[in-house]
């Protein structure tokens, strides 16, 4: 399965997060609360599929995909976002985001959001 790296400046999020996607046996290669320990975990540990949150200290989640789509524009990222921030989903989308998933987390829609995202890595 796929290596993903967590990234939620909320320990609760990046928590439950990481349980939906082990019990799918995905590995998690780390987790990040902000984007700019996003932007250095990716280029340390290369994960196939990064979860994105959006608003964070430091470094937002739109900051850290520029910079992350700098280093590899082939990066996988899912865009996590509260209800109601729609623009920002779209930024980050046009930015090379290839889903978002809406808070609060579903399972269900995570793993569809994941198995979508890794369809495009294989095809």
């Amino acid at each position: 399965m796929a290596r993903i790296l967590i990234v939620d400046d909320a320990k609760f999020m990046r928590t439950t997060m990481q349980a939906i996607l082990t019990k799918d046996n995905h590995e998690i290669v780390g987790e990040a609360e902000n984007g700019l320990e996003a932007v250095s975990l990716y280029k340390d540990k290369n994960p196939d599929l990064v979860i994105m949150d959006i608003t964070m200290p430091v470094m937002n989640g739109i900051d850290a995909i520029k910079e992350i789509m700098k280093h590899d524009e082939n990066a996988n990222i899912i865009v996590c976002s509260a209800m109601g921030h729609q623009k920002v989903v779209v930024d980050a989308i046009e930015l090379g985001a290839k889903e978002f998933i809406v808070k609060p987390f579903d399972e269900h829609r995570v793993l569809e959001a994941v198995g979508r995202v890794l369809s495009y890595i294989t095809n």
